[in-house]
């Protein structure tokens, strides 16, 4: 396989060949930075951690140059911290038995750069390769630049294939903004309640991030349990840890939607939701 970026890497934990591994995906994670996957598509990583059918594979797509880093990690060069946040990520791919870990190695620039193809290059390749049958990636509703480029450019290289070749799923994950302001009927519920060992372990890897400044493993956890108490009212929790996530399959498949016209709609649907039931309390 051949990548756009010289810095780009493929690890395959389990030494197999590298069109074996790819073949061998079922669920793809596609995130912008080391430890995304870890947060955002925890779902995908259990659902093929104790199959022996379904192989979960992960696409990081910057270099990550540009961490945040005190403590340990202060003076660390951007390069430094870039051979440090590969390393992290190929561990986790190990711990969570991955079928393959690919870095792109792109600065953030590129991938916030509407008028780079060559991340959607490198995706289009990786999914035609793969031919998983879901795709987790960024929410379009996320806040967080590099990872609307990802989002964008994912959905950018789906299109590319055939739709007979496309994933069957296409979901957009919470990281740098949640979804608990989406409708509850268009939630997508990714229960991962019983896998907190799973989750410490890999979560706790990225040490370059948590005693760099940002408890990202905390917080990733305590929004989790947040979900799955906060999602119903009325009743008690049937889980205890509940990730959400937007159902992106109609962009991987009608090619003529627009992705922001897409997302605003969801806005436009929470935003008439809010007046009626506020409405409906103040007698309009």
């Amino acid at each position: 396989m051949k990548l756009n970026h010289p810095s780009a890497s493929v690890f395959v934990p389990d030494g197999k060949p590298e069109s074996e591994a790819l073949a061998r995906i079922t669920h793809l994670g596609i995130g912008a930075h080391q430890d995304d996957l870890e947060f955002m598509a925890f779902h995908g990583i259990v659902e093929c951690f104790y199959s022996q059918e379904k192989w979960f594979g992960g696409v990081t797509c910057t270099n990550g140059a540009g961490s945040s880093r005190i403590g340990p990690y202060a003076k660390f060069t951007d390069d430094e911290m870039v051979s440090v946040r590969r390393d992290e990520q190929n561990e986790a791919a190990m711990v969570g038995h991955y079928a393959a870990m690919i870095q792109l190695g792109y600065p953030s620039g590129h991938i916030k750069d509407p008028n780079d193809r060559a991340p959607v290059e490198d995706i289009e390749m990786i999914l035609s390769l793969a031919k998983p049958d879901v795709v987790y990636t960024h929410n379009p509703a996320d806040k967080h630049e590099a990872h609307l480029g990802v989002v964008a450019k994912t959905i950018q290289a789906i299109r590319t294939l055939a739709k007979s070749d496309r994933p069957k799923k296409v979901y957009g994950c919470e990281v740098w903004r949640n979804l608990d302001w989406l409708n509850d009927s268009e939630k997508v519920l990714h229960d991962v309640t019983g896998h907190d060992s799973l989750a410490g372990a890999l979560n706790g890897i990225f040490d370059s991030q948590i005693a760099g400044g940002k408890r990202y493993d905390k917080a990733t956890l305590g929004r989790r349990s947040a979900n799955a108490t906060f999602f119903e009212s009325h009743a008690s929790d049937a889980t205890d840890q509940l990730i959400f996530a937007m159902d992106l399959t109609p962009l991987a498949y009608d090619d003529s939607l627009d992705i922001v016209e897409f997302t605003a709609g969801h806005i436009k649907r929470f935003e008439a939701d809010v007046r009626t039931r506020l409405g409906k309390i103040m007698g309009r």
